[in-house]
């Protein structure tokens, strides 16, 4: 196969199609992703079987836990998926909507329109629902896709494209609107991030060394987030009760997400009273708990128990692994996120109202939380339907990127045969 021929034949299809979505009734969209819906309840068990091949492939090749976990498709994934696609339904078409439409001394109406991307590129590893949530948002937004998954969900992301394209020919739509990277060559990167003349956006979905890559040769600007190097801080205010469900459940709730809580820490006035409550939670699941030296003391016993390095507090363990620290108090817990948060997601967990605030304010993370788990940092949960990533960046989205994520404003002007003095 010539790879670059066959990119540029995909950009081109996805080129055209966009200019069918952007002016594709709310109607047609809708349509397609109930199609897609129901078509996914009906193939479930096809879908299983396919992700049970793609599961026994990567673990012969030797996948991480982390990267089986996400490449994992259960029954419950599979419903979400589908509720997924029934929750952009329920939402708003952000496409043609006018807003901050005003009067200027000259006569004339000046306002903002939203609209489409147009053609979105999206590569990503492992999670075969990203298939489906990247597609139904894109559709939903009017955008075209070509969507790059990793070799390991192969079996699964065709099986799911087939389901696409399925419910695009139903309503009627472009079947181009989604097009899925067949081939596995991983040459077919780097030509979909040197394709400017047919892509607008890349939303890179992987591992650390995936987006790395992606920075230094791309043409094309992204939508990304490098790592999730999650905290939460435990003030001296908070609900003990609270703050073991929320601590334990950010951590050990799943390993191989970005949203997974990858440093706890703990204000020295209530370290001795939480801390040990954790430890009994994180034996339970073996968690590593890699601690300074003040958390250490506490700590005497755990079974699984090591120094904390500086390396600890910058990384991303996406394991059973948890780094601890002591801190005098919030202000220099906030002092510690800012230094070392990915500016993904952080949490406190207080009963002040006054801190609570303040901590809001001042942590510069794309989500920040009081007394709620960071697990919580995701589309679905957010209410967005799904999401086609989530960006820790400032320009153009920040956070779960939804429907609105993937659109742009354009100022529009209505005259009423004004000519400028």
């Amino acid at each position: 196969m010539d790879i670059q021929q066959y990119m540029h034949d995909l950009g081109r299809k996805a080129r055209t199609a966009s200019r069918a979505m952007a002016k594709a009734s709310t109607a047609a969209k809708n349509q397609a992703l109930l199609t897609i819906a129901s078509a996914i309840r009906r193939d479930a068990a096809l879908l299983r079987t396919a992700n049970e091949l793609d599961l026994a492939a990567a673990r012969a090749s030797g996948l991480t836990d982390a990267m089986l976990d996400r490449l994992s498709l259960s029954d419950q994934a599979i419903a979400n998926m589908a509720e997924g696609l029934e929750q952009i339904v329920s939402l708003s078409d952000p496409i043609g909507e006018i807003s901050n439409l005003k009067y200027r001394p000259s006569g004339i109406q000046v306002g903002q329109m939203r609209v489409p991307l147009g053609v979105i590129g999206i590569i990503y590893e492992a999670r075969p629902n990203v298939t489906v949530d990247a597609a139904g948002l894109c559709i939903k937004s009017g955008n075209a896709t070509i969507l790059r998954g990793g070799s390991e969900a192969i079996r699964c992301n065709q099986a799911l494209a087939k389901i696409v394209q399925e419910g695009l020919a139903a309503a009627g739509l472009p079947q181009d609107a989604v097009k899925i990277v067949e081939t596995t060559d991983r040459a077919a990167v780097g030509e979909l991030i040197t394709m400017p003349q047919y892509v607008d956006v890349i939303v890179p979905r992987g591992g650390k060394g995936l987006i790395e890559r992606l920075m230094r040769e791309s043409r094309v600007p992204m939508i990304k987030h490098l790592d999730g190097i999650c905290h939460v801080y435990i003030d001296d205010k908070a609900d003990i009760e609270k703050a073991t469900a929320i601590a334990f459940n950010a951590k050990c709730h799943r390993y191989g997400t970005c949203n997974t809580m990858e440093t706890l820490l703990v204000a020295r006035a209530l370290a001795p009273a939480v801390l040990p409550k954790l430890a009994a939670l994180y034996a339970g699941q073996e968690v590593e708990l890699r601690a300074d030296d003040a958390a250490r003391a506490i700590l005497a016993g755990y079974p699984h128990l090591a120094a904390a390095t500086p390396e600890d507090w910058e990384t991303e363990y996406l394991a059973p692994i948890l780094a601890v620290k002591i801190v005098e108090d919030m202000e220099q817990a906030i002092e510690h996120i800012n230094t070392y948060s990915s500016r993904h997601t952080d949490a406190i967990i207080t009963e002040d109202y006054s801190r609570a605030m303040r901590f809001l304010r001042e942590v510069d993370s794309a989500s920040v939380m009081v007394n709620a788990s960071t697990r919580f940092a995701d589309g679905f949960e957010y209410g967005l339907g799904a999401e086609i990533g989530i960006s820790n960046d400032k320009l153009h989205a920040r956070g779960p990127v939804g429907l609105e994520g993937l659109t742009s404003l354009k100022y529009i002007v209505l005259g009423h045969g004004e000519v400028r003095q």
